[in-house]
Order: C-alpha cells, then structure tokens, then sequence
C-alpha cells in the first residue's frame, strides 16, 4: 500500500509537514557510508587512474588534489543550502528558491538523467565484472548475457532502495567494506613489491607528483581534470537523504565534507601505491601502458596480488552495484520533491505507507534505467560508451547551479561574518565558477569528431548526447508547463523564496504528522 504524502493544503501550498519519509533513520556514519558507495571508488579508480596518466603523467596525484578543490567548495554550498533548507529536493529546491522555477525545474533534471546514464554505466561493469570471475571470463564477452546480468542488477538494487533505506544502508556497510579491504590490500602488497624488489617497474615517488606547475600541456591537464572531477561525483546523496537522517540540518553537510576528504586521501593514496609499483611508463605494467588504461586494476591485479587477483575484480563488482544502489536514492528523491511542490505530477510524491520509501519515483528511476540500458546497447555500444563520457557535463551543470543558487539565496547575508562570506559567497562562487569552465571546455571538446567514440549529425557523439539530455529537460519542463496540475509551481505559488521548509522538524514530529494522517 502507498500513498501520496503531499504536506500541502487543498491549493497546493506546502503546510509545513513532511513528505512522509523515514525521519531519523541515517546518522553520521550511515551517511558517510552511502555518500561513498555513491561515488563507487574501486571502479572510479579502476575506470579513471590509467585515462588520468596518460592525460599528465607523473601528475596524476596532483590532478586528483586539484579536481578535489571544487568538489569541497561544492561540498560547503550544500552544506550551508542545506542547514536553511534540508530538502530532499536539494539543487532542485535550492536553485527555485534562489532563481525561481525554470532554473530549478532544470537542476532537478541535471540530478536525474546524470543518475539514469551513470546507473546504465555501472550495471554495464557490474554484469561485465561477475562473468570475468566465472570460469576463464570468456562468458563476459557475451553481450547478450552481460546486459540481462545488467538488468538484473538494476532491478534488484531497485527492490532494494524500494524497501527502505535502513535495509539498503546495512547492505551498503558490507559491500563498502569489501571495497576498501582489495584497495587496502592492494596498497599494501604494492608497497611489499616495491620495498622487497618484486616489483618490475618499481618507481620512487617524488615531490614533483604533487607539483601543480609541473603539467606539460593545457589540454592534458584539463582531461585530467575533468576526469577526476567525475571519480569524486557522487557525495551528494548525503544531501539527498537528509529527510532521513537525524539532525538534518547538521549531519548531511558534515557527512558530505567527510566523504569528500576520504575519498582525496583514498584516491591520492592508491594512486601514489600504484604508480610507485608500475610507475608511467608506457610499456608492460606501467600506467601509461594504453592497453591497461581502461582497468589498472585488472592490469596489475595478478603482479601485485598473485593469488589473491580474484579480490580485485570482486571489489569492482561490489563497487558498480553498491552505486547502482546509491545512485537510485537521491534521483527518486529528487523527483518525489519535485512533485511534492508540483514540479511534476502528483503521482512522483507516493511514499510507500510501510517502507516509508517514495515507491513510484523509485521504480520509475529503475525502469527508465534499464530503458535506457537496454536501447542504448542495442542501437549502439558506442553511443552507450559515449553517454558515460558526457555524464560530466550533467554534473557540472546541476553542481555549478547549486554554488550558485548558494550565493544568491544568502545574497543579503553574505557580509554580515566572516562565516557568511568564506562559505556562503567565496568558496561555493568559485567552486561554481570551475565547474562552469570545466562544462564549456568540456563541451568544445566534446563537440570534436575524434573525442569519444562515435559520431552524430557531423559532430562528436559525446557531444550530442551529453548536451542533448540536458535539451531533453527543456522540451520535458515546457511539456509539463502545459498541464493544469504545474500552474502552483511555474507561478511560484508551491514553492518560492519564502516557503516553508517542507520537512518535519524531527522524527517525533513526522511521528505525529502521520498519527495524524497525512493527505
């Protein structure tokens, strides 16, 4: 049984009750437990370590510090956004208080189609991983097999996210645990191998790895750039499930600067074991090695694990369907504020009576990525690939509106202290300002015919898709602008500057709002 928690009066204005979500649910560490499943480090690492490389070289670690910086501005818009407005809705709700509807609407949707192309992604690796550890892995070149395992995962960690956060979160400590134990091995037998002389390439690390002036070339340090700022995405859902975390105003921006900082020193750490064990040469084991450049993992697993190889591959494994899982979370609830305030219909705002889940969003984030999945492997592989690598567009997009909307929304704030004005207008502005330089030079490139792998219309394929989800928000927004039920909002009626935060104010509170029946 569901039902549609609506928080609002018979005009569609909020009233100040909550949504209907399991208040109370996550703390600290719950938090800081989904924020970095979400970003999926043993197969960020594995996708993105060899690219980094040979894109810079020996400034593979400073590339992922930099990258780290706007993330953590980032990281502070949230945070203090949050603390006003703890939001399921986040950049959706933050960027229609600050700039109104159109702006707003558009965040929500930079937050959904980014989780629909990167769970296709991952459900990818997720059945591409399993048949490698069956047998001699022949199996995963089966593409019929690998999609249907895809699916299946999709569909089960859909089931997963539908029954309940609690659940989800339980599940996601055993599988974050596996993750970090093969990339806490893998260090330590690099660093074995490169002490006791096994290690073929072995490598002694130096200052210049950390030297941001050390970079040959533009172009190659922006490449880096922008594919460590992906590695890092996904710490955000701390933010997305604050309705369900207790304190919500704290917890979720503490649980995201928390999550953001271990994955630097995670992300720094393996790196500097890696490349001290094969360094960046460009044959055998070495990280410049293009043929390792797409696993480093799968590369190395064997020299620098031997037996104990097959632990790697599992870690990616758990990695891409631990972040299926995650990925799902903030999307639905990003779409179940948006129908709350009437941002879309009322049918997205159902939250399950017994899971305390927005159940309808759920499974619609699920179908829509299995969709998405299933037509993209069969038009073309290629252009399945190529949504992954315009994925950072969707993320610059939605996280440079969110720095933004931060400064505006605190605009007549923003001189009163010294707090105000470090977290609320300079880091989050200029943490706003990288993410909109990397997303235009993301885009020229892109643009290229030789960026990616496949071309439409003339122009890279990347491009096209990348820039072409984000239009298919527009035409989806002006759609939805013509039905009756959207007025509430598009007039700034449902949701505005002054509206009242929709959330309880603690479990006791959503406790009684639902003793009392909500509508």
């Amino acid at each position: 049984m569901s039902s549609t928690a609506t928080g609002k009066d018979a005009q569609g204005t909020p009233s100040g009750e909550g949504k209907g979500l399991a208040a109370g649910t996550l703390g600290v560490w719950g938090s800081v437990v989904i924020g970095l499943a979400s970003t999926a480090p043993a197969y960020s690492l594995a996708a993105s370590l060899g690219f980094v490389v040979l894109a810079v070289g020996a400034q593979a670690p400073i590339a992922f510090i930099l990258a780290f910086i706007p993330m953590l501005f980032i990281a502070f818009a949230y945070r203090e956004l949050n603390r006003d407005v703890p939001d399921c809705g986040t950049s959706f709700t933050w960027a229609t208080k600050a700039f109104g509807p159109w702006v707003g609407w558009m965040a929500g949707w930079g937050v959904a189609v980014a989780g629909i192309i990167v769970l296709a992604n991952l459900a990818q690796i997720a059945g591409l991983y399993l048949w490698l550890l069956v047998g001699d892995g022949t199996l995963a070149e089966n593409s019929f097999l690998v999609t249907a395992t895809g699916v299946f995962f999709i569909a089960l960690m859909t089931l997963v996210s539908y029954r309940g956060v609690e659940i989800g979160a339980k599940l996601q400590n055993v599988l974050l645990a596996v993750q970090y134990l093969a990339l806490a091995l893998f260090v330590v037998f690099a660093l074995v191998g490169v002490a006791n002389g096994t290690a073929e390439n072995a490598t002694a690390p130096s200052l210049e790895w950390f030297n941001p002036f050390a970079f040959d070339s533009a172009a190659g340090f922006t490449e880096a750039i922008l594919l460590a700022l992906f590695i890092y995405w996904g710490w955000d859902t701390c933010l997305a499930l604050n309705e369900e975390t207790r304190d919500s105003r704290r917890i979720p921006g503490l649980a995201a600067l928390i999550t953001t900082v271990l994955l630097l020193i995670t992300y720094v750490g393996v790196t500097v074991a890696a490349m001290m064990y094969a360094g960046v040469g460009e044959e055998g084991t070495g990280l410049g090695n293009e043929v390792n450049a797409e696993d480093v993992f799968f590369a190395l697993k064997d020299a620098v694990l031997g037996p104990a190889a097959w632990l790697l591959v599992v870690a990616v494994l758990v990695s891409a369907v631990s972040s299926t899982q995650t990925t799902i979370l903030p999307t639905a609830r990003g779409t179940l504020s948006m129908a709350v305030y009437r941002a879309l219909p009322r049918r997205f705002s159902t939250v399950h009576d017994r899971f305390r889940t927005p159940s309808f969003s759920t499974l619609v984030m699920g179908i829509s990525a299995v969709a998405f999945y299933v037509v993209m492997t069969l038009v073309s592989e290629n252009i399945l690939a190529d949504s992954i690598l315009s994925l950072g567009l969707a993320i610059a997009f939605y996280y440079a509106i969110t720095g933004y909307a931060c400064v505006w929304y605190f605009r007549r704030d923003l001189f009163t202290s010294r707090h105000n004005f470090v977290f609320r207008f300079l880091l989050p502005l200029l943490g706003a300002l990288m993410l909109t330089a990397a997303f235009i030079r993301s885009a020229v490139d892109m643009a290229d015919i030789d960026y990616g792998y496949s071309v439409l219309f003339g122009i890279g394929g990347t491009f096209v898709v990348g820039i072409g989800s984000l239009a298919l928000g527009l035409v989806l927004m002006l759609a939805w602008r013509t039905r009756k039920g959207s007025e509430p909002f598009f007039r700034g009626e449902s949701l505005n500057a002054d509206t009242p935060v929709l959330v309880p104010d603690s479990p006791d509170t959503y406790r009684r709002s639902v003793d009392g029946g909500l509508a």
